[in-house]
C-alpha cells in the first residue's frame, strides 16, 4: 500500500542516525532491563547455569538477528516487523496484528523497566511507588516526544553510564573468579537443574529484547542499508558480552536465592563485594535503567507512525510535528500505555509476558523471510541475504521458546 500524496508532502521523520548512535540506541534498550533489574531473577530460576541461560538466549536473538538483518537491509522503514510480515507472508491483517503485538510488548518491556527503576528509587528515596512511576514516565515521555536526535543523545549517555556501572561492579567482583572451578564441579546437569536453565534462558531472553528495536527509527538512520544491520550484530555481540561477564560475577558471588529476592541485585552485589555502601551504583541504576523505557517509547511511537503511513492504523498516528520531526500523538498514546501497564502489574510477570509476545513476532518475521526466499530463488541483489536454514532455526527456537513460555505462565495461574 503507497503513500498518499497529502502523506508524502506532510512533515516527515529526520534522517540524522549515525551507527554509533543507533548502535548505543540498542545497547541501551538491553542493558538496563536485562543486568540491572533481572540478572536475579535468572539467578533464582536457572541457579549456577545463570551464565549459560544469558550465552543460550543471546544465540537464539541472533538466529532472529540474522533475520532481522536481512529484512532491513531490504525493507528499511518504520514499522519494521509489520512491513516484513506483509511482504513475507502477503497479508495486511496479520501484518497489522504483528505491528501491534510489536507495540504491545514495548508497552509492557518499558512498564517493566519503570518497575525495576522504582525498585532501586525506593532504596534511596522516600517516595510512593505509583507517584514515582509518573513522574518518570512523564519525563521520558516529553524526551521522546523532543526530537530523534535529542531522544538518543539522551539514551546514548545514558547507555554509557550504564556500562560504567556494569565495570565498576565487575570490578569489585573480580574475586569471586576465584570461586569457578568449585562452582563447575558442583554443577549437575539433571532434569531440574535443565528445567531451570531452560527457566532462565526463557526469562533472560528478555534482556535481549532490543536490537529489533532500531529497524523501527530506519527512516531516521543515515546509510539505512548498510548501518542497520551492522548495529543489529553489534548490539548482539555487546550484550551477550556484558551479561556473560556480569551473570558470572553474580553467580560465583551470592546465593541464587539471596538475588532473586532482590529488587535491586547489583546494588546488593556491590555492597556485598565491597562491605560499603551502594549509593554509588544505585544512583547510576537509578539514572540508566530507565533508558531501556526511554527507547521502547521511542520504538512504540514509531511502530504507531509507520502502521498509520501504511492505512493500518488511525491517520492521527501518523501526524508529524513540524517542530520536532516527532509523532507527538503516537508518543503520548504510548506514554500512557506504558504507565497503565506499570501501576498495574508486577516485574516477573510483565517480563516472562513481553518475553512471550516478542517470540510470537520474531517467529512470525522468520516465517515471513523463509516465505520469501522460498518464493523468490534469486536472492535480492541489494542488501544482506542468509542461508534458509538460518530463519528456519530462528523460527523453530522461537516457536519452541514461545510453546515454553506459554506452559510456565499456566503453571504459574
Amino acid at each position: 500500500m503507497t503513500a498518499t500524496a497529502d502523506t508524502r508532502s506532510a512533515p516527515q521523520l529526520r534522517r540524522s542516525l549515525t551507527l554509533p548512535l543507533l548502535t548505543l540506541y540498542g545497547v541501551g534498550t538491553t542493558v538496563g532491563a536485562g543486568i540491572y533489574v533481572l540478572v536475579g531473577k535468572v539467578g533464582g530460576e536457572a541457579g549456577l547455569l545463570a551464565p549459560l541461560s544469558f550465552v543460550l538466549a543471546g544465540i537464539l536473538a541472533g538466529l532472529s538477528g540474522c533475520s532481522f538483518a536481512e529484512f532491513s537491509s531490504r525493507f528499511p522503514r518504520s514499522a519494521g516487523e509489520a512491513l516484513y510480515v506483509r511482504q513475507g507472508l502477503r497479508s495486511v491483517s496479520l501484518s497489522t496484528a504483528v505491528g501491534l503485538l510489536v507495540v504491545l510488548g514495548a508497552t509492557i518491556s518499558a512498564a517493566t523497566i519503570t518497575n525495576g527503576f522504582v525498585g532501586y528509587l525506593v532504596d534511596v528515596v522516600a517516595v510512593e511507588p505509583w507517584l514515582a512511576t509518573l513522574l518518570i514516565l512523564v519525563l521520558l515521555g516529553a524526551i521522546a516526544a523532543w526530537g530523534i536526535v535529542e531522544a538518543v543523545v539522551i539514551a546514548a549517555l545514558l547507555t554509557v553510564l550504564e556500562i560504567g556501572g556494569l565495570l565498576l561492579l565487575l570490578w569489585a567482583g573480580r574475586g569471586t573468579l576465584a570461586n569457578l572451578p568449585a562452582a563447575l564441579d558442583s554443577v549437575s546437569l539433571d532434569l531440574g537443574s535443565i528445567a531451570g536453565l531452560l527457566s532462565g534462558t526463557v526469562l533472560a531472553f528478555f534482556a535481549f529484547i532490543g536490537f529489533e528495536n532500531t529497524v523501527n527509527v530506519a527512516e531516521e538512520v543515515r546509510d539505512v542499508r548498510r548501518t542497520l544491520p551492522r548495529a543489529i550484530f553489534l548490539t548482539l555481540v555487546i550484550t551477550t558480552a556484558l551479561y556473560l561477564a556480569v551473570a558470572l560475577v553474580a553467580t560465583l558471588g551470592a546465593p541464587a536465592e539471596e538475588l532473586a529476592r532482590s529488587d535491586a541485585p547489583l546494588v546488593f552485589l556491590y555492597q556485598r563485594f565491597t562491605g560499603g555502601s551502594g549509593a554509588v551504583l544505585s544512583a547510576i541504576a537509578l539514572v540508566a535503567v530507565v533508558n531501556g523505557a526511554l527507547i521502547q517509547i521511542v520504538m512504540a511511537a514509531r511502530v504507531l507512525y509507520g502502521l498509520s503511513r501504511d492505512s493500518q492504523a488511525p491517520r492521527f498516528f501518523g501526524r508529524v510535528s513540524v517542530r520536532t520531526q516527532t509523532p507527538l500523538f503516537a508518543t503520548l498514546c504510548v506514554t500512557l500505555l506504558v504507565a497503565a501497564a506499570a501501576l498495574l502489574f508486577q516485574i516477573v510477570t510483565l517480563a516472562r509476558f513481553t518475553s512471550l509476545v516478542i517470540l510470537v513476532v520474531f517467529l512470525l518475521v522468520n516465517v515471513a523471510l523463509v516465505a520469501m526466499k522460498r518464493r523468490d530463488r534469486v536472492p535480492a541483489r541489494d542488501g544482506l541475504t542468509f542461508p534458509l536454514w538460518v530463519p528456519v532455526a530462528g523460527a523453530a527456537t522461537s516457536a519452541a521458546l514461545a510453546v515454553f513460555e506459554t506452559a510456565r505462565l499456566l503453571s504459574l495461574g
